[in-house]
């Protein structure tokens, strides 16, 4: 981060607001990295010499064994080759924000807008909307300085009425929260914690179930009924769903729910500002799926607010740190970084997760670990939720600044009007329509960016490159909080829509190898391309799956003998980079157990999500199908909690994903017995070792999948279906490999 170095920290007079210090490990990082590249390129130039050699034979299985060993190991080498630019100049930060408080008066804090987007409330219930609203409303931060936008894409009522019962219980919540000094500002959060318990205690929470018991019986009911509403006001609002206003087709909706200028709590205290949005959507009109709707939120905040700062919320990620705001605060007010620092993130972080993370939706290398390493570049990877932004990072780099089409949406301009009057909701209500935005610079030029589904990997990406910086903070305590998928087949449907849009970005003009690389420096271009590339994992996954198992099969051994020296450089690779893997891991906080779960699951997607994820993107570029934004579902079942907590892989649906899948563990079970066989027969052990090894590996790692294939009968078992299937297909591909090495 420009003006800061090893030692360095942020000064006002005689306080600290931030400090920065370098990873103990980066030395150590970088020797292994030089070792361990030679020993890459020793196995490379074996593999040129063996392709060189069956090149010069009629044996063509070999060759094209040998090609498909060679370019797996080519794959497995650029992963990790741009993965050690995470490691180079790993930092650590530390903000005070006691000491901000003792210079920076509470009137000087520049107002914060805070965007939560929630799409379907079905998929994503309103509770969680609610719990999310009132955690930042609840900031330790003046609240006629805050402004709470909730954007509803999918336009829906039930919404709505979930955030207008919100807004009277905050008038109740917010007081409470800050007479009882609580830190878990979250209701849910709060009542589920061993919080101290008194009479005000039971009746703050005798309000909150009665509010969850209408919304949940309102979401039951799929509509508002009249017994809900109160009030002639109310009943003008809730007139605008007629017949014909669908999730796809409807006029913009935006509602002040709580207005910070006269709306005040139980004790006479004015409360934030909280606005419902849902913009205009036609089905003839392209509505570009979340970065659409942040950017429509950032024309209305504009139009109503215009805050320098942006707080950026996925809708089940609650604010679990009423400092939060203050520790943002260390970094925007610092003279020496501002003028270029585009957004401070956080990482994330869940409620929930079972004890080993079976899924490993912890993303500790993503959230945690890489962000990091990046910080100490020029900042971490924006990930789409926890993201505190300088609105004026929206409109182009720090020396040039792109102009928006109305000088209302303007960055720089004060608005004087009352967020109520009607020219501002007249105005918002325009720019959130859905041509608003044609022939305009929304989305390319200014705003979030289009052009791939992951919305949030892309813009931090292109910030970056028009020379912003980032900054990664994360404090001892999580800033926030979120759910997690609890089953295989959200988990990995989640991990194909990254997919599809990590190839958007692999394939367009903004690639980080050829455009990243230049726009902001090698190492960051590098570490984007990691990132870009994840869905190539696929290939080697798929390779090293199938083919050394397909040849132990067969009795063929395609790798070295224990007693050639080749066969310790394959140790050396294999123990290295998992053990690289496992350090990092660790250090960090993780458990082995966890780790274990973590490298599974990276199997798991690359024969599932990785691989269909890559297809449809091609099919897509092909014209032959069409995509379609899937939301992870974060509404919970009772029974996948049971199961969840428990342990077990909840495979649910049959889904294609899991064929492959499904395939590989046959076929490594049935190779692994086979080479067991041979070995107990005392016949060429030595030279399949390698193979047995890869499938027993395999074979260890499955054993959550073997359980639900043959060991259980409950519904998350794997269906009956997909096994049959996959036997089959196991058996077709061994005859089939079978009959090309014998001919």
């Amino acid at each position: 981060m420009e003006g800061l170095t090893e030692s360095s920290s942020s000064t006002t007079s005689t306080h600290t607001f931030h400090t920065l210090r370098k990873a103990q490990r980066t030395a150590f990082n970088r020797v292994f990295a030089a070792i361990y590249t030679c020993a890459i390129l020793a196995l490379l130039y074996h593999h040129a010499l063996k392709l060189i050699h069956y090149s010069t034979t009629t044996n063509l299985a070999s060759f094209f064994i040998s090609l498909s060993l060679f370019i797996s190991d080519i794959f497995l080498a650029f992963m990790w080759g741009t993965q050690q630019c995470f490691r180079m100049t790993p930092v650590y930060r530390s903000e005070f924000p006691e000491q901000l408080k003792q210079v920076v008066n509470e009137s000087d804090f520049p107002p914060l807008d805070v965007f939560i987007c929630t799409a379907d409330p079905y998929k994503e219930p309103p509770m969680s909307v609610v719990n999310t609203a009132l955690s930042v409303m609840a900031y330790d931060y003046p609240a006629e300085k805050i402004s709470v936008y909730v954007s509803d894409d999918g336009g829906s009522q039930l919404t709505l009425f979930a955030l207008m019962e919100a807004a009277k219980f905050a008038s109740h919540w917010l007081p409470f929260c800050r007479k009882n000094d609580i830190v878990e500002r979250s209701p849910d959060a709060y009542f589920a914690s061993n919080h101290t318990w008194c009479s005000e205690t039971e009746k703050i929470k005798i309000m909150y179930e009665s509010m969850k018991i209408k919304v949940d019986t309102v979401l039951e009911r799929g509509k508002v009924d009249n017994d809900y509403i109160t009030g002639e006001e109310e009943r003008r609002i809730f007139i605008k769903w007629i017949n014909g206003f669908t999730r796809h087709d409807h006029p913009a909706v935006i509602q002040v729910l709580l207005d910070n200028s006269k709306d005040k709590d139980i004790l006479g205290h004015l409360m934030p500002n909280l606005i419902y949005v849902s913009r205009e959507k036609r089905r003839t009109s392209a509505h570009q799926f979340k970065a659409g709707a942040l950017n429509a939120l950032l024309r209305v905040s504009a139009v109503m607010t215009n805050a320098p700062m942006i707080l950026t919320l996925d809708c089940d990620m609650y604010s679990n740190d009423p400092q939060t705001p203050l520790r943002v605060l260390c970094y925007l007010l610092d003279p020496k970084i501002r003028s270029k620092l585009g957004f401070i993130q956080f990482p994330q972080r869940y409620h929930g997760l079972n004890k080993n993370d079976i899924y490993a939706c912890e993303h500790k290398y993503l959230f945690i670990i890489n962000p990091l390493g990046m910080d100490g570049l020029s900042g971490p990877n924006y990930v789409g939720t926890g993201c505190f932004f300088n609105r004026r990072a929206f409109f182009g780099g720090p020396l040039t600044m792109n102009s928006p089409e109305i000088p209302e949406l303007n960055p720089h301009q004060v608005v004087d009007k009352h967020i109520q009057s009607q020219p501002i909701l007249e105005l918002a209500h325009k720019v959130a329509g859905c041509n608003y935005e044609n022939n305009t610079s929304w989305g390319y030029k200014i705003g979030f960016k289009y052009g791939s589904l992951v919305e949030d990997f892309y813009t931090g990406f292109r910030l970056q490159c028009e020379g912003w910086k980032g900054i990664f903070c994360n404090p001892k305590r999580p800033a926030f909080l979120g759910d997690v998928p609890i089953s295989l087949v959200d988990v990995v449907n989640q991990c194909k829509r990254w997919t599809i849009g990590l190839l958007d970005v692999v394939f367009s003009k903004y690639n980080p190898i050829t455009f990243g690389t230049r726009a902001i420096n090698p190492l960051m271009g590098l570490a984007y391309a990691h990132y870009s590339f994840w869905p190539s994992w696929s290939i080697p996954i798929t390779i090293y799956a199938f083919i050394p198992q397909l040849a132990l099969l067969n009795g063929v051994n395609i790798f070295p003998k224990v007693s050639e020296p080749m066969f310790f450089l394959y140790v050396f690779l294999f123990l290295g980079a998992y053990g690289q893997h496992l350090l990092d891991f660790v250090l960090e906080g993780g458990t082995i157990q966890r780790w274990w779960n973590d490298q599974r699951m990276w199997m798991i997607r690359g024969l599932s999500c990785f691989l269909f994820g890559s297809l449809e993107f091609f099919l897509k570029s092909l014209g032959i199908s069409t995509l379609g934004f899937n939301l992870t579902s974060k509404a919970v079942d009772d029974e996948q909690s049971k199961r969840y907590e428990q342990g077990a892989f909840d495979f649910g649906v049959p889904s294609p994903m899991f064929v492959p899948l499904t395939m590989a563990v046959i076929i490594n079970l049935a190779s692994f017995i086979r080479g067991f066989i041979e070995a107990f027969m005392g016949s060429k052990l030595e030279e399949l070792f390698v193979q047995m090894f890869i499938a027993g590996f395999v074979v260890v790692n499955s054993v959550p999948i073997y359980e639900a294939m043959v060991m259980r009968s409950d519904k998350g078992r794997m269906p009956i279906k997909t096994t049959a299937i996959s036997i089959f297909l196991a058996f077709a591909l061994y005859v089939l490999f079978s009959l090309t090495i014998r001919n």
